[in-house]
């Protein structure tokens, strides 16, 4: 199945909402689209914006020409895209991977090393979840699936001392990307957001002649409470970039419209599934365009 297929499909469950909320509007009434949207998780925010922007507009315009402004004015919430993979196939990263524990971290790194090897990149994967045994494990069988090393300590031990000595190794073997697994319990507990802001120490003091990029990894279906948990990971970090992951019809996307709005936060890579193939670089027009796609 073609890439745009599968996020089509993976946007089916927004895409009827949406549908069903121009079955029965005008550029007068647009209550059954503003439900729609909402249903969707856009957000109320968000909702409210892309439906003032539509009222100024949309004077006298057809169903389907209010179609076309909603999706216009969705596109021009996102920042033009960039190819992340592109990007991270130049030069040397330090990737530094969190988000709450469930949210497909571990397989976000998986699949991403495992495209960055494939282009020729040498990639060391950091176990630095050393509260959960089974992460350090998962770590490791993504590890040998994708012909790629770990670096890890045992269970408990300090997750910046596993960032240094990754780095240390990295540095060592001439490595091209480090990517750094961590915790992910709790997100509104101080501790673990001390723990992190500690590793993102540890990575900036060493980085040495690597660019470092902060990867925040979001569960699709975790909806509105995702821009709430993202909001918390910025203010104590700083998020460059945003994985969207689960996107896979059981999700309701809209919550990707409401991050670009909200957030200003750029949404780099989306994951419509759980196969070692299932992630790409998130593309605006693609995204807006498998939204409003009639099959």
């Amino acid at each position: 199945m073609r890439w745009f297929d599968r996020l089509s499909q993976g946007l089916e469950k927004t895409r009827a909402l949406i549908k069903r909320g121009f079955s029965s509007i005008s550029s007068e009434d647009l209550e059954e689209l503003e439900i729609a949207l909402l249903s969707s998780d856009v957000g109320p925010k968000t909702t409210e914006l892309l439906l003032e922007e539509l009222k100024t507009k949309a004077k006298g315009s057809s169903r389907d020409g209010l179609s076309g402004l909603l999706k216009n004015s969705i596109l021009e919430l996102f920042p033009p895209s960039s190819d992340i993979i592109d990007r991270f196939s130049q030069g040397k990263w330090i990737i530094l991977v969190i988000g709450v524990n469930g949210s497909g971290k571990t397989t976000t790194i998986g699949k991403l090393g495992k495209i960055l090897k494939d282009r020729g990149k040498s990639v060391l994967f950091v176990a630095g979840d050393t509260f959960r045994a089974a992460a350090i494990e998962q770590l490791e069988i993504w590890g040998e699936r994708a012909g790629i090393p770990v670096v890890k300590h045992r269970e408990g031990a300090d997750p910046g001392a596993v960032a240094f000595d990754g780095i240390k190794a990295a540095k060592s073997r001439d490595i091209d990307i480090v990517m750094i697994d961590t915790a992910g319990r709790l997100h509104t507990k101080y501790n673990l957001m001390e723990e992190l802001k500690k590793i993102k120490r540890v990575v900036e003091r060493e980085k040495e002649n690597y660019e470092i990029y902060t990867l925040l990894v979001i569960d699709a279906t975790m909806g509105q409470n995702a821009i709430n948990q993202a909001r918390m990971f910025n203010d104590a970090l700083g998020i460059d970039g945003i994985a969207i992951t689960k996107l896979d019809g059981t999700a309701k996307g809209g919550m990707v419209i409401s991050i670009a709005s909200e957030l200003k936060i750029p949404v780099v890579l989306v994951g419509v599934g759980e196969g070692i193939d299932d992630m790409q670089s998130f593309n605006r027009e693609e995204f807006v365009n498998a939204l409003f796609w009639e099959s």
